[in-house]
């Protein structure tokens, strides 16, 4: 071979050795990109309410749902109705998920205990709204309203409204809900106070519309002459009125709790007479901050129990209340 052809050889050997590098190369860096270019999986905040046919809770569910997706979460939103089995399913759901906290209405004060002790010892943090249960250290929080301070205001503006003087009745709400009686007893911190005032019906309708409307006949048919009905919460205000409404009573004072948009409505139709607004919205962003915090680490900083202050809500400043939210 003569020293011009092994030139060549040479040559061409050195170019393919090129190419086979180039494409190596290319193909190694196509395979196995750099750790910081593969997305990472947004963590899972779990968000377990009652039932969403009532608008404070279908409200709550939205403000945290809200709030955690712009902190960065991905979220998964459930809800019991008031049911501790299907709470404890929903719980089973969200360990199983590896959830990063689950924020939660509960179900009941005593019956959520054995759930939320579950989560814990699986590791994933619970954040209450709204209710409490019946047992400390074991959710990461309770953030709850201050009840007993709202129906104070709610007794202190029906006594005002009543002159301080006549028949009532009472709709209370589900026995298991430690708000229920929470509030029963703010109200009569106040209402029993007063020598002319007189009870002469209490009753739960157990949070619900229909079943208020139902009390509410019943309680008519017995104590046609009442002045007034203070009510647990907004849905059983709405469902007093209704029947007082179909009683062609338009002249009995009726007072709820919660600050609901229906009722707040109500107020600025001239219907329902008052209400407390509960703030839901602090509450429910609230916990999604704190289990933020919690999820990067560890801890809160605040303690376990807060107790956030509740509003009255009359005709006088119902204009400014939306959402559950006085607007500024």
């Amino acid at each position: 071979m003569t020293y011009g052809n092994r030139h060549r050889l040479a040559m061409l050997a050195l170019a393919l050795a090129a190419l086979v590098a180039t494409t190596a190369g290319a193909g190694t860096s196509a395979a196995t990109p750099s750790s910081s270019a593969v997305p990472t999986a947004k963590k899972l905040i779990v968000i377990i309410t009652p039932s969403h046919d009532n608008p404070f809770f279908a409200a709550e569910a939205t403000i945290a749902n809200a709030q955690a997706k712009k902190m960065g979460y991905s979220t998964l939103v459930l809800s019991h109705d008031d049911d501790p089995n299907k709470q404890s399913q929903e719980i089973d759901l969200a360990i199983s998920r590896h959830a990063a906290a689950i924020i939660l209405d509960n179900a009941g004060a005593d019956a959520s205990i054995a759930a939320v002790k579950k989560a814990k010892k699986a590791g994933v943090p619970v954040f209450l709204i709204d209710r409490e249960i019946n047992a400390k250290g074991i959710a990461a929080a309770q953030l709850v309203s201050n009840n007993f301070q709202g129906a104070t205001l709610g007794g202190q503006y029906f006594v005002k409204l009543l002159g301080a003087k006549g028949s009532y009745a009472e709709l209370t709400g589900k026995a298991s809900d430690t708000n229920a009686g929470v509030r029963s007893k703010g109200y009569h911190s106040v209402l029993d106070q007063f020598s002319g005032m007189k009870l002469v019906a209490r009753q739960t309708a157990n949070w619900d519309q229909q079943q208020a409307f139902n009390v509410t006949q019943t309680i008519l048919q017995s104590h046609p002459d009442i002045k007034g009905i203070i009510s647990g919460n907004d849905t059983m205000a709405l469902g007093a009125q209704a029947a007082l409404k179909a009683a062609h009573k338009t002249n009995i004072i009726v007072v709820g709790f919660d600050g609901s948009p229906d009722v707040v409505r109500s107020i600025t139709a001239k219907g329902i007479d008052g209400t407390v607004l509960q703030p839901i919205a602090n509450f429910s962003k609230l916990a999604v901050v704190e289990a933020d915090r919690y999820i990067k680490t560890g801890k809160t900083g605040k303690p376990e129990k807060q107790s956030l202050p509740c509003f009255l809500v009359t005709k006088t400043n119902a204009g400014k209340v939306h959402n559950f939210a006085f607007s500024s």
